[in-house]
């Protein structure tokens, strides 16, 4: 069976190029501490009608942010989400190197999702995300346990728009059954909370929806199959993890798009 998903995987890189890396103040754990574990081991596998992702860490450029998101925590992050510094005192890009660096790894992710949509037939973009499991810091959600499963659509706790927010990128039907879905598998779920999506769905969503299709994001619970503090996954419990979250989407595809789940 073929799931009827493009797939995006864009925070589980680890490369950073050597003319970046000697601008960093991060030292080789702390830049791995950014990546998004377990997400190429679990969306990766999906049996999709196409998948990208890609080698470099979201402290090159974060594939999840528009491009002209200048903040701290932009296209081009300066500090990281434990609160350091990313650069030596001094050594941040400017406005030339951010739209270098735009230009080299930004858009190329872009334009590679945008032929993977134009080359095979879908019903829905899939953009794989994982998170702690304990909201830190600087999130919405500090200190609190957070669910197995966050789905997003740009929308409320249900899934419906929101007045001034922008149009929803999933149908809220859509996404309580593929929350449904997820729960049968064991999973907890939360929908729009703490996130409610980044660039990727909310660049693409309306026009998939003026198109009869739709984007939504998924974040894993990191504490699902890894330890808190570690860098590696456990490799028993991220297969046990991989399988059901294909079981829940299989579900999900055979119960809402029928015969477009066996392409």
């Amino acid at each position: 069976m073929t799931l009827p998903f493009v797939v995006s995987i864009p925070h589980c890189g680890r490369d950073v190029p050597p003319e970046i890396r000697r601008r960093m103040a991060l030292n080789d754990r702390q830049i791995i501490e950014s990546v998004d574990f377990g997400t190429f081991e679990i969306f990766g596998r999906l049996p999709a009608a196409a998948m990208i992702h890609t080698p470099w860490s979201r402290l090159v450029a974060d594939l999840n942010r528009s491009a002209d998101n200048r903040g701290a925590k932009g296209v081009i992050a300066l500090i990281d989400y434990h609160g350091r510094p990313v650069f030596n005192p001094g050594a941040e890009p400017d406005d030339t190197v951010i739209d270098q660096r735009v230009a080299l790894y930004h858009a190329p992710y872009y334009h590679r999702l945008t032929r993977a949509m134009a080359r095979v037939p879908f019903e829905m973009l899939l953009d794989g995300h994982s998170l702690n499991g304990t909201g830190p810091a600087d999130a919405p959600d500090a200190g609190r346990r957070r669910k197995d499963v966050i789905l997003s659509n740009n929308g409320d706790e249900n899934g419906r728009p929101v007045s001034g927010r922008g149009p929803a990128t999933f149908p809220a039907d859509l996404l309580a059954a593929m929350g449904e879905a997820f729960e049968r598998q064991g999973f907890s779920v939360s929908i729009n909370a703490p996130y409610k999506g980044g660039n990727i769905i909310n660049h693409y969503g309306p026009a998939l929806i003026q198109a009869g299709k739709a984007a939504v994001q998924i974040e894993m619970n990191q504490d699902l199959y890894m330890a808190a503090g570690d860098i590696e996954v456990d490799p028993r419990r991220i297969e046990e993890v991989a399988q059901r979250v294909e079981g829940a989407l299989a579900g999900f595809a055979e119960r809402c798009f029928g015969d477009a789940g066996g392409r």
